[in-house]
């Protein structure tokens, strides 16, 4: 069975890979072990998303009287959030199903495996290995949840982010061990819903790629909740004790005594919870994908390509988590592009790593792009730096939320914008004119000369720059 382009993995690489290649006039097959549109669609950018809707949802009735709004004996159902969590993942992938047969992309579900000669061999659910070759091979087979020695995952009381997608119960307390966007998110909404979360960090800062003004303004928002907070501190070792079956309605469940670590005084104490989650990271899908006896070379975990994703295998590619750069959907969707375009033949732009955007759906939001403050100094440029309060904002006020700031950084001598930082409600939807704007050269005077609504949040992008060069009027 011949085809063009075979894509190994149908998350938001895999399916777009497909998609751009069929639209291109190649006939094309995506193999998919599991669900259709990966990890991201159904395990995790958008079900968490909808949990944290409902978070947010949950915290709005429990300050309702401060709108004026009367609505009293508002509960949070973990479980009926779960179940409309799962709806909306279960609706996502049949939007990329539907996407697949719109565009006469062939669906062999299964698992994959590169075989040389242009082959790959797929081995469905009953064992049975069909072999389908391809001019084309793009490897997009994701990553998953990373598992620590000191924090063995055994689904009921050390989970992983997929169990804490579907906890069946509402724990009464609960370790996060990294604070990453997926640590963060999840320990944002346990908290939310009555939680009591303690949050373990290694860096000296929570979301550690983030600017340390970005961090200190979560790290209060959190602590503010009623979080325990504990930076460049290490989990040692969990010991469980009692009943280990998961808790449910008429037992107890086990405990979990957490050892965790100073890191900075030396000391270590014992933080006692129900459940802990390791979201310390992901490791790629490189297992078992047939990569040694095809010759496909990888190092530390990651596949080897260049600007385009062609392996040092001629027709092999890869893209997404499995190669090197921000383990990200939307830079999976950017390099399937790119990927998918250069084999066809196509001019390709190449993806500007430098300009990728990071967004965390906490409350108060993050979003930024480009370097941090710290980094650009480290990189020797001169910098001014602008920021503005959302507590001076209109719209922010008006909302009920004025937590958080836009954080501009400028280079001084040619008014480029180097960085952009934003904290407060939206600003993920606020990132992109940034990523635009540095994309296509706009200047920060630029950007703040182009004349911005009023009320909005956005506003505070213009504000921000004003403020880097001493002319902010309202901050």
């Amino acid at each position: 069975m011949n085809y063009d382009v075979i894509v190994i993995g149908s998350g938001p690489g895999g399916y777009v890979a497909a998609v751009k290649a069929s639209q291109l006039g190649m006939k094309t097959a995506v193999v998919e072990r599991e669900n259709l549109g990966g990890i991201c669609l159904n395990w995790g950018c958008i079900p968490t998303k909808a949990l944290l809707k409902s978070a947010q949802v949950y915290n709005y009735l429990g300050h309702a009287a401060a709108y004026g709004v009367q609505a009293e004996g508002a509960e949070a159902n973990l479980e009926a959030m779960v179940a409309r969590s799962r709806g909306v993942a279960e609706t996502m992938s049949k939007g990329v199903q539907f996407l697949l047969k719109k565009n006469n992309v062939d669906v062999i579900m299964g698992t994959g495996r590169v075989m040389s000669g242009h082959k790959v061999a797929v081995t469905d659910a009953e064992g049975n290995t069909t072999e389908y070759e391809a001019g084309h091979i793009i490897i997009a087979t994701g990553a998953r949840s990373k598992v620590m020695p000191a924090m063995p995952q055994d689904g009921k009381h050390i989970i992983g982010y997929r169990e804490a997608m579907t906890l069946p119960f509402k724990p009464k307390s609960m370790v996060v061990c990294g604070s990453g966007a997926i640590g963060s998110e999840f320990a944002f909404f346990y908290q939310s819903i009555g939680v009591q979360v303690t949050l373990v960090e290694f860096m000296p800062q929570i979301l550690p790629n983030e600017d340390e003004d970005t961090a200190s303004q979560i790290s209060r928002s959190f602590r503010k909740m009623g979080m325990k907070v504990m930076v460049q501190s290490s989990v040692e070792k969990v010991d469980i004790e009692g009943d280990q079956a998961m808790p449910g309605d008429n037992q107890a469940g086990a405990v979990c005594h957490v050892t965790i670590k100073d890191m900075k005084r030396g000391t270590e104490s014992v933080v006692d919870c129900d459940v802990v989650l390791s979201a310390v990271g992901v490791v790629t899908n490189l297992e078992n994908l047939g990569l040694e006896e095809t010759g496909i070379a990888f190092e530390r975990g990651k596949i080897t390509v260049d600007d385009y994703y062609q392996t040092n295998v001629p027709g092999y590619y890869a893209i997404g988590d499995v190669v090197h750069g921000p383990a990200l959907a939307h830079v999976a969707s950017a390099e399937a592009i790119c990927c998918v375009e250069h084999l066809a033949g196509h001019e390709a732009k190449k993806v500007n790593y430098n300009n990728i955007p990071g967004c965390t759906y906490t409350t108060p939001e993050v979003a930024s792009v480009g370097l941090t403050e710290k980094k650009a100094l480290e990189a020797g440029k001169e910098i001014l730096v602008g920021k503005f309060f959302f507590k001076a904002s209109g719209k922010a006020t008006a909302a009920g939320n004025t937590d958080g700031f836009i954080k501009m950084i400028v280079d001084k001598n040619t008014d480029e914008i180097v960085g952009c930082h934003m904290c407060g409600d939206n600003v993920t939807e606020m990132i992109a004119s940034i990523v635009v704007a540095r994309e296509n050269g706009v200047t920060a005077k630029q950007l703040a000369g182009a004349v911005h609504p009023h009320p909005t949040m956005s506003e505070a992008v213009m504000e921000a720059v004003e403020a880097a060069y001493g002319k902010a009027i309202h901050g």
